[in-house]
């Protein structure tokens, strides 16, 4: 069964199961914590301990029997996240990352890759389901970056979007109106590999802010470059 969110957005009878079994599962882990999930199967409270949950990440592609789609789940410590994980159900791989430690993939240590120019580089893109306001700018980018990078792929799940960046896969990756619970596990989970993340405008407020550049740190620079001259 699948029910129509908004136009172009979808939820399955999966995610709305997936979400209660897993909030189930944390909340045995740390009774007072609070959450943000997508599907909202659980009341939205605040604490000093906030899991933030995607059940399914790619609804779209799984509704078409398409790969990826992933499970993100993060939790965040006063403000701070401290735990990350994305699981890719097609491959069965496990990306996942803590405070302080490597970030790994199926228990190897990963690391962004070594791109130093936005011609060497393999770009993510992801498209919007509902805000288009901002799609011209967005447009001018992925034209852009369509004819100087080496490049361009749409995977559908902005959670494997970041865990790609993070291990290599992908050299950089951007898109907007995007949820916390999209971002939250995959850019921390980057973060630990050495990667640069931040808004268009090249800021922190990419968990919240509905928008995310997320690259190798050695074209960072050049990338969020092109972001800012066409968002200002």
């Amino acid at each position: 069964m699948v029910e129509v969110k908004g136009v172009h957005d979808f939820v399955s009878y999966v995610d709305k199961a997936a979400e209660k079994i897993i909030v189930e599962r944390l909340q045995s882990i740390l009774p007072h914590a609070a959450f943000l999930t997508e599907e909202q199967t659980v009341e939205q409270t605040d604490a000093p301990l906030k899991w933030i949950v995607d059940p399914l990440d790619g609804t779209t592609n799984f509704i078409h029997g398409l790969y990826p789609h992933s499970v993100s789940i993060a939790l965040m410590q006063d403000n701070s996240m401290v735990v990350g994980v994305v699981y890719e159900i097609g491959q069965d791989e496990c990306f996942y990352a803590w405070k302080d430690s490597d970030a790994y993939l199926n228990s190897k240590i990963i690391r962004v890759s070594n791109a130093e120019t936005l011609n060497a580089c393999l770009v993510g893109v992801g498209f919007p389901y509902h805000d288009f306001s901002k799609l011209d700018k967005y447009f001018n980018c992925v034209r852009y970056f369509a004819e100087h990078a080496q490049a361009m792929r749409r995977t559908g799940s902005a959670a494997i979007d970041l865990s790609y960046v993070a291990c290599g896969r992908l050299d950089a990756y951007f898109e907007y109106s995007l949820n916390p619970w999209d971002v939250a596990a995959g850019s921390f989970i980057l973060q630990r590999t050495g990667g640069r993340v931040s808004d268009f405008s090249g800021k922190d407020s990419y968990i919240f802010g509905q928008e995310i550049v997320a690259t190798n740190a050695k074209v960072f620079s050049n990338f969020i470059a092109v972001i800012k001259k066409n968002f200002g």
